[in-house]
């Protein structure tokens, strides 16, 4: 080989490499979905820990509004959380528009409060009307007496943070 060859060979080399590179990058992008990209209710189905917020919410008529533009801080109770309130309780809310509307309005604030600013408030005023306290203990955040188990899980019109337990008002 001469030494005429070795910059075609590197500049062949180093086309590859970028090509490769290039087509990687292009098939990640494509494949892989962008964070935020549903609505709050969208994003809440797709997880699905949140099967029983998601039939209130529907039962309630409050998906339609939650699906719009926002934005809106939801402090969504999973199924688990869901589960360890009475069966009576449930029934009840399910019978009882009004109050299920209320109590499923009072884990939703107004605009987009992510977990860092929620951790410098004492409380957020609810779509339902009422404030709802917000603490930090131990370094996690307390919402109404649940706790953020997962935080700032971003949708299209606002941010999701997960708790362990059904607000009451």
């Amino acid at each position: 080989m001469t030494i005429k060859h070795i910059p075609i060979i590197t500049a062949l080399v180093l086309a590859l490499t970028l090509g490769v590179a290039t087509a990687t990058a292009a098939r990640v992008t494509t494949t892989s979905p962008k964070m935020g990209e549903k609505n709050v209710v969208q994003t809440a189905i797709a997880a699905g820990t949140f099967k029983t917020l998601a039939s209130l919410l529907q039962t309630a008529g409050l998906a339609g509004t939650l699906e719009g533009k926002g934005p809106f801080t939801v402090f969504a109770p999973t199924d688990a959380a869901f589960a360890k309130v009475p069966k009576a309780t449930l029934a009840s809310l399910a019978k009882n528009k009004v109050k299920l509307r209320a109590v499923l309005l009072y884990h939703v604030v107004k605009g987009k409060v992510t977990a860092a600013q929620a951790m410098k408030l004492h409380s957020a005023q609810t779509l339902e009307g009422k404030p709802v306290s917000i603490r930090v203990s131990g370094g996690k955040v307390i919402v109404g007496g649940a706790t953020v188990v997962k935080a700032n899980v971003l949708a299209s019109n606002g941010v999701i943070h997960v708790i362990n337990k059904l607000l009451i008002p």
